[in-house]
């Protein structure tokens, strides 16, 4: 038996919690240390730019921002500087409208900082999302401007630059009047589809240089083509974007690409057109690859008074069988459908795909304006979705003969007629090809431009405040 003395109780209940403190700190140091970068990404727009650290663990991180030069330093704890945080120097592009550049270093053991150079005042967000559908852990930063462009303007003082451009070939002799006495007048209204159209038997475009005559409603007299203080905007909603790259192909083509291909063709078209003496304009809630949430598309019709609202997505199921174009109105009292249900469904989970900040203020103001539809604005996009259907049904096979209805959160500005536009299935081989050709993407846009046309000739667009 050993004659050593025993430890004092107090000495050993110290050395236990010293050693048990060492142990947690290395623990705690460990998991910290541990996160690695999966990929980084850059997702510049007019808007907002938005950049993406995605890891396999939950970063924690603290900013602050600089208002002189404007620039917003992060830091992010937990890492070690590596290639992946470096590549975000490289990302930025020179022609981003927010970022001039981005700084990365390492701070202090454990502590690397990143610094976003900006081009102009900004309101930055910093948040973290949660792993959802193909991403792991993501630390955000969105970089909005302090002062945020104005989209009707933009679109008034496009209208003013081709007003402009246009003066003289306005002013230079015209051709003298028919003798409408010897032959009838033709119909206005088939001259704007003949524009746009590609079925057999429809009469043929009016000859270049020729603006198109107005479509006129029964017992009016037919109105001269001209400039007017109605300036009439379409919103085009190409869905998904960013983060959230909508259903995939099996060849891999992305829905997010798809569709803006179309509403750029659709959009080329609306800003040719004239409906009733007025000047048309088309106005994207996207007009590149970065993400809007659902509300905020929403919002940004409304604030461009669209007197319509047309969002142009690419279906998908879980077999590669279904097939065929569908259109849908908003229900408020269930789905005409279970598959309408579960498309909504699916629909609205772009939110959690493409990353919203929960803590941010506007989003419960986007959340509001998605409970204020109204029945008038329903029976409109039925009529609006019900013509669309019908064009699309002359060039392309249809998912179903009828509008369908559900609760799509993008549908719901309150006074906007709104319908959503699958424009085939994505998950279809054929269908998928037949998306990524520009012949069938210009066959849409043509058939979506006749049924805008048809909407318009039967629901003429109701006075607004705005001006050219």
């Amino acid at each position: 038996m050993s004659d050593a003395p025993l430890p004092h109780p107090l000495h050993t209940r110290r050395t236990l919690l010293q050693a048990g403190s060492l142990v947690l700190l290395l623990g705690r140091q460990q998991i910290a240390r541990g996160a690695t970068i999966v990929a980084v990404r850059v997702w510049p727009a007019p808007e907002y730019s938005r950049v993406t650290i995605e890891s396999d663990r939950q970063l924690v991180a603290k900013q602050f921002f600089v208002p002189t030069p404007p620039r917003l330093a992060v830091d992010i704890e937990g890492l070690d500087l590596d290639p992946s945080l470096r590549e975000l120097v490289a990302k930025v592009r020179p022609d981003d409208p927010n970022i001039a550049g981005i700084r990365v270093g390492q701070y202090a053991p454990g502590v690397v900082r990143l610094v976003v150079d900006l081009k102009q005042a900004a309101r930055p967000q910093v948040f973290t999302l949660q792993p959802v559908a193909a991403y792991q852990h993501r630390l955000v930063f969105d970089l909005y401007p302090a002062v945020p462009p104005d989209p009707l303007e933009a679109l008034i003082a496009e209208r003013l630059r081709d007003a402009g451009s246009s003066a003289g070939a306005l002013a230079a002799p015209q051709p003298a009047a028919p003798d409408t006495a010897k032959a009838p007048a033709p119909d206005p209204l088939d001259e704007l589809i003949a524009q746009h159209s590609l079925k057999p038997g429809m009469p043929a475009p009016a000859a270049p240089g020729n603006a198109p005559a107005p479509p006129r409603t029964r017992g009016a007299a037919p109105a001269t083509a001209r400039a007017t203080d109605r300036l009439i905007i379409v919103a085009l909603d190409p869905g998904h974007g960013g983060e959230d790259p909508g259903a995939i192909g099996p060849g891999g083509t992305r829905e997010k690409d798809v569709v803006l291909k179309v509403a750029h063709q659709l959009r080329d078209r609306i800003n040719a057109t004239q409906v009733g003496g007025n000047p048309m304009r088309a106005f994207l809630t996207r007009d590149g690859d970065y993400f809007v949430p659902l509300g905020t598309r929403v919002e940004k019709a409304r604030r461009v008074q669209a007197d319509l609202f047309v969002s142009i997505h690419a279906d998908a199921f879980t077999t590669p069988s279904a097939r065929g174009a569908s259109v849908f109105a908003l229900s408020q009292s269930g789905a005409s459908s279970s598959a309408a249900r579960w498309l909504a469904n699916k629909e609205n989970e772009a939110d959690l795909i493409g990353g919203v900040n929960v803590g941010s203020q506007d989003r419960h103001v986007q959340r509001a304006l998605l409970d204020m539809s109204t029945t008038a604005q329903i029976n409109d996009s039925l009529k609006l979705g019900s013509v669309l259907l019908g064009e699309i049904g002359g060039m392309a096979r249809l998912h179903k003969p009828r509008v369908e209805q559900a609760g799509f959160a993008v549908l719901k500005a309150p006074d906007i007629p709104s319908v959503l536009v699958e424009t085939a299935f994505i998950s279809n081989p054929e269908e998928e090809a037949k998306l990524r050709t520009a012949a069938y993407q210009e066959q849409l846009a043509d058939a979506l431009m006749r049924g805008i046309i048809r909407y318009f000739a039967k629901n003429p667009p109701l006075a607004r405040s705005r001006s050219v």
